[in-house]
């Protein structure tokens, strides 16, 4: 059900908001860790080694995905709150023609490069072709992965963030018993677990774009709504294109960091890639909660109401340190048993490694969750160079401390890159958030 989240108490509205973003959260993350759980416990270590590999270069694909998810969500929202429906109606059919053509052409550049860039990023001889096979089925269903991000993208835009839910929890629980099944019980070894999530991610996203024409054929406007605007696109495109370079620069640096990683072999791979499955985890779980601040922020700038942008950020800061407690308690304290939960025999070295991950870097998620906040109200309001440049900012640091501490601190001055350049990056943004809102609450 559409939801207008420019009336009411904003902390109450936020709150009904993104309660369901919680519960998407848990199975988004589902989603994202059966793969490598089921990989690391059925299969084995070097196995989850080569899932852990391929995530940076499919983290790629994500950020085009993504991109195309912010640019449309961020101007549904704002013509939605501007009740606006008729361009709102074109502005969802241009984001999913523009988007097909998109699709395309990355499924062609992954067909050919993923090869070179497992090579370029020095991807171990023991766990190179489950990499390239792990690949070569996900960039097949590239174009699932597109339209049911554009889908849960336009229900929150809606300010309906009850119908993503059903979909996540529908299709996370589908991935985990059909990676079990091809692993287990088919003996597919690395490529089940990719055929499982192509599979899965395919019927979620025909029901979610079904869902979404629906939805649009019930919103009467007085004229026909185009199935297509260059203006438009050009809007969507101003958004999309900083989003989707942030997310591939992040990608982009991840490869370099996995390709530093990967010269410890694949002991120091193994535990890096259980624990950044953890880690990220919590990272996408903040990033969701910013994608709704943005949702949330983009329909009161379109209706006007910039006063309740300020209460939007405090309720959000809110709701993100509470998550950060427990879970920083839980990675610090329990850090050998949750990297245990991606193997069933681990050796020491991955043991060690990714438990040294878990306590150098989660204590740094209260400053990181603050950044994506603040970051979530700079793009709802249309701000992207500042938050291109705290992410860029953040992300630089990150890589370049990585190549460099590593040849004195070997794997630890890897992980000790990420709390630098989180505090960073958490400055700027929070810093041109409060610029933006005096500014803002001037006129």
């Amino acid at each position: 059900m559409n939801k207008d989240l420019t009336v009411g108490k904003p902390e109450t509205v936020l709150w009904r908001f993104c309660l369901p973003l919680f519960g998407s959260i848990i199975f988004q993350q589902m989603y994202n860790i059966a793969d490598s759980f089921v990989a690391g416990k059925f299969i084995g270590e070097n196995a989850l080694a080569a899932v852990g590999n391929s995530y940076g270069i499919t983290m790629i694909f994500i950020a085009f995905a993504f991109g195309c998810n912010i640019g449309c969500s961020v101007i549904v929202s704002q013509l939605f709150g501007a009740k606006n429906y008729k361009d709102m109606k074109t502005a969802i059919y241009t984001t999913m023609i523009s988007s097909a053509v998109l699709c395309i052409c990355l499924m062609l550049m992954g067909l050919i490069g993923c090869k070179s860039l497992l090579e370029m990023m020095k991807t171990p001889d023991e766990i190179f072709v489950d990499s390239k096979r792990y690949l070569d089925i996900y960039v097949w269903g590239l174009p699932f992965l597109f339209f049911y991000n554009i889908a849960t993208g336009i229900f929150s835009a809606l300010g309906d963030s009850k119908t993503p839910f059903i979909f996540l929890a529908f299709s996370s629980t589908a991935n985990v018993l059909v990676d079990i099944l091809f692993v287990i019980s088919f003996q597919m070894g690395v490529a089940g677990v990719a055929w499982a999530t192509f599979l899965c991610q395919g019927l979620s996203c025909l029901l979610a774009v079904y869902v979404v024409l629906k939805r649009m054929s019930q919103i009467h406007t007085h004229e026909k709504a185009p199935i297509f605007s260059g203006a438009l696109f050009f809007k969507i495109a101003v958004i999309a294109i900083p989003s989707i370079l942030q997310q591939s620069f992040v990608s982009i640096g991840n490869i370099i960091i996995q390709g530093v990683v990967n010269e410890f072999g694949p002991g120091v791979i193994a535990g890096y890639s259980a624990a950044v499955k953890l880690n990220n985890l919590v990272i996408t779980s903040f990033t969701t909660l910013g994608n709704g601040i943005s949702n949330y922020t983009a329909q009161n700038v379109g209706a006007g109401k910039i006063e309740r942008v300020q209460a939007g950020f405090k309720a959000g800061m809110k709701m993100v340190w509470m998550l950060c407690v427990p879970i920083v308690v839980v990675y610090v304290c329990a850090s050998p048993i949750l990297i245990r939960l991606f193997m069933d025999k681990p050796s020491d070295l991955a043991l060690l490694s990714g438990g040294q991950f878990l306590r150098i870097v989660p204590p740094f998620y209260f400053a990181i969750s603050a950044k994506l906040i603040a970051d979530g109200i700079l793009r709802g309001a249309g701000l992207m160079k500042r938050f291109m440049a705290a992410t860029f900012a953040d992300l630089a640091i990150r890589v370049v401390l990585a190549m460099i501490l590593s040849d004195s601190f070997g794997y630890l001055g890897v992980w000790s890159s990420w709390p630098v350049g989180w505090v960073i990056g958490t400055v700027m943004s929070v810093c041109f958030y409060y610029h933006y809102n005096k500014t803002a609450r001037r006129y």
